[in-house]
């Protein structure tokens, strides 16, 4: 009996078989895709720094979006693979959320507490200083190689552990990838640090709606500003816990690209105005005056007499010889309020 042979790969119809089988695996999987994540996909791209990529990204997102919304299995999904997010214990707490913290009356004023004042600002002398044990460097991607540099220089020598925290892409004016006012309250309760270290802002600029619910504001206007600081004195506020340990808040050096430039100049503003309640504790580095200062950009700066290039070629990020300046500035003012190596 005659048995018939195997379909060749080579033969043209096995070829087009396979194609159109590839085919609707891919549109299946485009349907399945959409059903499930569109509404992640829609908020990726409303998350991204406006460009080319993101209008792709917003293109496919917002109707995979709304196939998501009328059906209801993205929350199941999500409520299926929550046990692998890596925040998962950032679930507690409202972080950001407009409940958080009620709005306070326009004609209130608020009090003014002895936090309020750095003692050396009154001519008195300093507390004394106490060893420096835990060190926490954390924000963006602004803080490396600022967490490597400041890890080399406070090592295992001096007695002091460091932990370097940077969360990439994330931002104050944007939750969605990771809400900081809830990731401040998690770092501080795991291992309290004596000193943190902060350095973020390079993603920011995103639309914030107040906590009162008010409307949302654009940026970079007073309100916008507003809300910014308010968010970063209740993380000044957590990581300063209660006057148990001291925050180094770097400010922004200028970006190359004009845009940027003013994110970067309403950030820095709200981070001053941010600080004020809490001066005994929050230090406010001003890396912004060091590597551009009156607000213009420079790639190099003179270093010892030398020309030295002190930006990333993004013109955003410090370059590694920047980070190194950068480290001096909040090795000092650490030193200034710790002792190391005793």
């Amino acid at each position: 009996m005659q048995r018939d042979e195997p379909a060749s790969p080579f033969d043209p119809a096995t070829r087009r078989r396979r194609a159109v089988d590839a085919i609707a695996c891919v549109l299946i999987a485009t349907v399945i895709l959409a059903a499930f994540a569109g509404d992640s996909v829609r908020r990726a791209g409303e998350q991204m720094q406006p460009g080319l990529i993101a209008d792709v990204v917003t293109a496919v997102g917002h109707p995979a979006g709304w196939i998501a919304d009328q059906l209801p299995l993205a929350g199941a999904a999500d409520d299926a693979t929550a046990f692998l997010s890596p925040d998962d214990d950032l679930a507690g707490g409202e972080g950001f959320a407009l409940s958080a913290q009620p709005a306070a009356a326009a004609d209130a004023v608020a009090p003014v507490t002895a936090d309020a004042f750095d003692p050396r600002d009154l001519g008195a002398e300093p507390p004394t200083r106490r060893p420096l044990r835990r060190l926490l460097v954390t924000g963006d991607s602004m803080a490396m190689p600022l967490d490597a540099e400041l890890a080399r220089r406070f090592g295992a020598a001096a007695g002091v552990s460091t932990q370097r925290e940077p969360h990439i892409g994330t931002g104050i004016s944007k939750t969605a990838l990771l809400d900081w006012g809830k990731l401040s309250v998690r770092q501080t309760a795991k291992q309290p640090p004596d000193a943190v270290v902060m350095f973020l802002g390079a993603n920011e600029g995103f639309p914030m709606r107040r906590r009162d619910g008010g409307p949302e504001h654009e940026c970079c206007d007073a309100a916008w500003a507003a809300e910014y600081a308010w968010r970063v004195r209740l993380m000044m506020n957590t990581y300063r816990r209660a006057g148990a340990a001291r925050v180094y808040w770097l400010t922004l050096p200028a970006p190359r690209d004009g845009d940027r430039a003013v994110i970067a100049r309403a950030v820095n503003a709200a981070i001053r105005v941010a600080a004020a309640p809490y001066r005994a504790h929050v230090r406010v580095l001003s890396t912004d005056s060091v590597f551009t200062p009156g607000g213009r950009f420079r790639n190099s700066m003179a270093v010892d007499g030398r020309e030295t290039l002190v930006r990333d070629a993004d013109g955003i990020h410090l370059s590694l010889q920047g980070a190194a300046i950068a480290a001096g500035l909040v090795a000092d003012a650490l030193l200034a309020d710790f002792s190391v190596g005793s």
